[in-house]
């Protein structure tokens, strides 16, 4: 041991935010924009209060209130309380993505890799890496908090003061800090940081799924969920601070739990136990892609099980699409204009871009574990043999087109059946597979893409999440922002027929294709000449 447990700290956390010094900016930046933006935009779509009173009755929907939580406020819907329900809960799981992905890379990423240990062989004490990451992730949400609660009160807004300005950040914060928590605990649980990053989410889809539970039948219920916590701040309504104060408690206590599990265990060990591996190698694994597809095994299977929950989540709300659609303009400016189709089919032609891009994060996932592998050191056991680098690349880059194809089949298909199954004049089904698989070729143009950083520069892979990220903003959401025309082009999805309000261009498709064999080969190009990671 090397003195106290937590000498040196000071130093882990300069070197983790110099690390960190283009993420956590970019993470900061984007959310705050989104915030300000998404708040200036209320105030142009709703001027009046008979435009908000308007809203806040469709707001009741039993669908909405799953998807956004429960409304409060409704008497009197002001900018501030309309903001929040609309908002609150969307930007907090973004930040919960954010602190889950920076805590696990800190953790059990770097013990899984081996750095810790070098640290640790370093004047360092036991703790410091633990409590360097909190201290940068505590900085992190905090200042992420500050600057979105004085930036809302900034913008001057009717209704938007500083109370419920500072609360509103606050609510952001603090839920940060408790996915922190979360996440070191399980850093101390599993094994792998495969594992940390999964039952991390899985925590967060439960938190989610019961808090959509309670919020539309068992007000009870909301309260076993972290997000039914920030939610019960009520924020420019009530303003309750004891919810937030109460979440930041529990984050506490979860951030001292990971330390005491982090003493009482080894380095590289995991409280979970491991299961034990088969004696012999089945025959899967005498190629790079039978291996790509076991390492990849479980955590597909948990997206496929996530995607078909999805498509089912959004298909069950269509059988109130068209009363409430109809009646709302901002959610109009949202969809695809189209003469002649309802505003369902309208939705559905919406939804489907949406999943599409949901779909794209774990083929981007399963390109990019080549990356991890390298980085990790094993591929160059593999490259040791007779195993060329076309057909190691060609391996990952073949199962993500397998995975676009599960994810997006597996979120059409159970989209579909729930929505037929609310409405009462059904759309064919052909309609929702048509409609869905459409946006393969846009998909598959970030894998390529993916797969050329990683053949050119494999540290800049982080810009292809960066891209998918500003296609779902401004496909999303640039009908209610009115983007220009050209900043919608910049992204793939944008050049895909909507199906069914639009008619087939097999053209555009073609050349989507086209364009992704071609980034594809690039990208292979470049793997084959460039120096692996040794």
């Amino acid at each position: 041991m090397n003195g106290l447990p937590l000498k040196n700290t000071g130093m882990l956390f300069r070197f983790i935010l110099r690390q960190d010094r283009i993420s956590i900016p970019v993470w900061i930046l984007s959310l705050s924009l989104l915030s300000f933006m998404s708040a200036q935009s209320f105030k142009g779509v709703y001027p009046t209060k008979e435009s908000r009173e308007a809203i806040a009755e469709t707001m009741m929907n039993p669908a909405m209130t799953a998807m956004l939580g429960k409304a409060y406020g409704i008497d009197n819907y002001t900018y501030g309380a309309m903001f929040a329900h609309e908002m609150l809960l969307f930007t907090a799981m973004v930040v919960a993505v954010m602190s889950i992905l920076l805590t696990a890379r800190h953790t059990r990423a770097e013990e899984e890799d081996g750095r810790i240990e070098m640290i640790r062989a370093l004047p360092a004490g036991r703790m410091a890496n633990l409590a360097a990451a909190h201290s940068s992730l505590i900085l992190t949400n905090f200042i992420l908090a500050i600057v979105i609660g004085l930036g809302l009160y900034a913008l001057q807004i009717e209704s938007m003061d500083l109370n419920g300005s500072l609360l509103y950040g606050a609510a952001l914060g603090v839920t940060g800090l408790f996915f922190t928590g979360i996440t070191a605990v399980f850093a101390q649980l599993s094994e792998t940081s495969r594992g940390t990053i999964g039952y991390s989410f899985a925590v967060l889809g439960a938190a989610y799924l019961i808090r959509a539970i309670g919020d539309v039948s068992s007000e009870t219920l909301s309260w076993f969920s972290p997000l039914g916590w920030v939610l019960g701040s009520e924020v420019y309504v009530n303003n309750y601070w004891r919810p937030v104060i109460m979440t930041a408690g529990v984050s506490g206590a979860l951030i001292l739990i990971s330390i005491y599990l982090n003493y009482i265990r080894d380095l590289g060990s995991g409280f979970l136990p491991s299961r034990p591996g088969k004696r012999f190698a089945s025959p899967l694994l005498l190629s790079p892609f039978g291996l790509a597809v076991r390492l990849h095994g479980t955590g597909l299977i948990s997206w496929t099980v996530g995607m078909l929950l999805i498509g089912a989540s959004y298909g069950s709300i269509f059988g109130d699409l068209e009363s409430f659609f109809s009646e709302i303009e901002m959610m109009q400016k949202l969809l695809p204009s189209a003469d002649g189709f309802s505003l369902t089919e309208q939705f559905l032609a919406k939804i489907m871009s949406i999943v599409a891009m949901i779909s794209t994060v774990p083929a981007l996932m399963t390109v990019l574990k080549l990356k991890g592998e390298e980085k990790a050191k094993r591929t160059e056991h593999l490259l040791a043999r007779a195993v060329s680098r076309t057909r190691m690349m060609g391996s990952y880059l073949f199962l993500s087109f397998i995975v676009t194809i599960v994810m997006q089949g597996a979120a059409s298909i159970a989209l579909g059946a729930a929505a037929n199954a609310t409405l009462e004049n059904s759309i064919e089904f052909s309609t929702f597979l048509q409609a869905g698989m459409m946006y393969l070729p846009a998909m598959w143009i970030f894998i390529t893409i993916a797969v050329l950083l990683v053949g050119f520069a494999p540290k800049l892979t982080g810009l292809a999440w960066l891209y998918l990220g500003y296609s779902f903003f401004v496909v999303y959401l640039g009908g209610l922002f009115q983007f220009n025309e050209w900043v919608g082009n910049i992204s793939p999805f944008a050049h895909i027929p909507e199906l069914p309000i639009e008619e087939m261009n097999f053209l555009k498709v073609i050349l989507l294709t086209i364009l992704a064999v071609i980034i594809a080969a690039a990208g292979f190009a470049g793997y084959r000449r460039r120096d692996i990671q040794g």
